[in-house]
């Protein structure tokens, strides 16, 4: 059997200029009304109702479905057209491994990293106005709002923020600093913009409106005052992973890639075509776009493999009696985990487990506030690392096979950032865990020397099984569900990996572009009170004592 079985290649639903449709089509082809149909009779036996009842209750296949899911709980203001992270859909994947592998605290990345990067941006356009300005200033401010105001608390966000108005970045801030501020919250400093000094404290960061017509769910604004009067201001947005906005946002230019793609259909045919590896295609764009040497590269890709596999053992390393944060008084499950699983019998329940202590760990030190991988964001940085770190410390995977999962990873997060998204606040946990988990199968079966159609199925295998599942925070901590389901996330991959690689690749029915079409159509229809806001789900049903 020839390894490359293009049978996918025909159904290129995802074009480089493509977007979801915020409407389904009017025009209903064989194959939706019989899908419909079966639908229906599935309903009929599960509800106990006669077929004609059930199907007066089921959605029209036109284009009535979308009010009705409007009607449904779904956000009422989509995301503003304006933004970046909406337009880049139009062309080309043109982002990089430094901005999309960031080092950063936990436990989320739109809710700590980029919140933190927000106000030391700020923080810099503060110190470059007229010295005459800065002399009259009084006070900075700074407003969350729509999910950072519903969750933020949990997720400590006003400290991430405050962090960053003091000139502290996320990829060196101790967190000890974010603990003292968690454990001393009166305390005071002193910010220098100029010859003007100007004391800040966890005050003057404000949980605001949770609920309102905002550009994305995480926004905020940031000020700079004298007395009442504005003297900067600005308006920005967390979009996921720890990318921001802001209005009037504009890229910065970048290189065009060696070889451009919109699709994994696209890039597939680059490595394809030129008998290479989608992870070198990869690598050649990254020299490209970035100016970069493949030295250099590999020397960031190596820090984040460096990083991830820290995390992991430092997670390990925590007492079994350990307690996170928060008021949910979580205990540490990873040392136990990995003890126990150490000792099974079975050696195929021992890898389960072990996995599963990876991932706990990396996710518990997320839990607890400390440095990780967004990989693609804090909530589900366990996953990524957990793989790894079973690759490269148990299985001793040669480095560079790992350094070419890394960037074939990057390019799955790649292509769900630019036709999807990566925030739980606009698409639920799928957009976290989900991504993440097929970002790692891919990883695996790239460091197992994988043709590059199953490193696809095994991405999409891993990204289809996450589809509709919510982002429910029990008490907004980034601890319940969250920490279990980066371990289920990791095993996930690791299956994804092993049907891939068993099964006859060019039978694989569905195509990793028409899975993140699902992903991004789900995220548009998903109820808002499962998008982070700990509303509803488990964030309900859960009773603290």
């Amino acid at each position: 059997m020839s390894k490359r079985e293009d049978i996918n290649d025909d159904r290129d639903q995802l074009g480089p200029s493509a977007q979801v449709p915020s409407e389904i089509p009017t025009g209903v082809d064989r194959r939706k009304f019989i899908m419909r149909g079966a639908v229906i009779s599935a309903a009929t036996v599960m509800n106990g109702c006669t077929r004609s009842e059930t199907e007066q209750k089921a959605p029209p296949p036109a284009a009535e479905s979308a009010p009705a899911a409007a009607a449904a709980g779904a956000p009422a203001v989509p995301l503003a057209a304006d933004l970046n992270v909406v337009m880049k859909q139009k062309g080309p994947v043109l982002t990089t491994v430094d901005e999309f592998y960031k080092v950063g605290p936990g436990p989320s990345s739109s809710h700590t990293i980029g919140p933190m990067r927000i106000t030391y941006d700020f923080y810099q356009r503060a110190a470059k106005l007229p010295a005459d300005q800065l002399a009259k200033a009084t006070k900075l401010q700074v407003n969350l709002f729509g999910s950072l105001s519903a969750t933020g608390k949990g997720h400590g966000t006003e400290r991430a923020a405050l962090a960053g108005l003091v000139g502290k970045e996320p990829a060196t801030v101790d967190p000890l600093f974010l603990d003292g501020l968690r454990d001393k919250p009166d305390q005071v400093f002193p910010v220098k913009l100029g010859s003007k000094s100007i004391d800040v404290s966890l005050k003057d960061i404000i949980y605001d409106a949770p609920k309102g017509d905002f550009k994305h769910p995480n926004t905020m604004t940031c000020k700079l005052l004298a007395g009442n009067d504005v003297l900067l201001e600005q308006e920005y947005y967390s979009v996921g992973g720890g990318f921001i906005e802001w209005k009037g946002y504009t890229p910065p230019k970048k290189n065009p890639p060696k070889y451009p793609f919109a699709t994994m259909k696209e890039l597939r045919a680059h490595a394809d075509d030129n008998k290479t590896t989608i992870a070198k295609i990869m690598l050649a764009n990254e020299m490209s776009i970035t100016g970069r040497s493949e030295a250099e590269v590999n020397a960031f890709i190596d820090k984040i493999i460096n990083a991830m596999v820290a995390t992991v053992k430092s997670g390990l390393s925590m007492s079994e009696d350990d307690v996170l944060p928060g008021p949910i008084k979580l205990h540490s499950k990873a040392a136990s985990v990995y003890k126990r699983a150490m000792d099974d019998k079975f050696q195929a329940d021992r890898g389960i487990g072990v996995l599963s202590a990876f991932a706990l760990a990396a996710s518990e030190e997320n839990g607890r506030g400390h440095l990780v991988i967004t990989a693609p964001t804090g909530g589900s940085a366990g996953v990524m690392p957990a793989l790894v770190y079973a690759l490269s410390e148990v299985r001793k995977v040669d480095r560079q096979k790992i350094r070419d999962g890394m960037l074939a990873a990057a390019a799955v997060g790649y292509l769900c950032k630019h036709h999807a998204t990566l925030s739980a606040a606009e698409g639920g946990c799928q957009a976290e865990i989900g991504v993440a988990s097929s970002m790692a199968a891919a990883l695996t079966a790239t460091a197992y020397d994988a043709p590059s159609l199953v490193v696809e199925n095994a991405a999409e295998s891993a990204l289809e099984h996450h589809l509709g599942m919510t982002c429910d925070p029990v008490a907004g901590y980034v601890q319940v569900p969250c920490i279990e389901r980066c371990a289920f996330g990791a095993v996930k991959a690791w299956t994804a990996y092993a049907i891939a690689s068993n099964e006859i690749a060019s039978r694989h029915r569905v195509n990793f572009d028409e899975t993140v079409i699902a992903l991004a159509q789900t995220a548009k229809e998903m109820n808002s009170k499962y998008k982070e806001t700990s509303e509803a789900g488990l964030a309900l049903s859960v009773t603290l004592c």
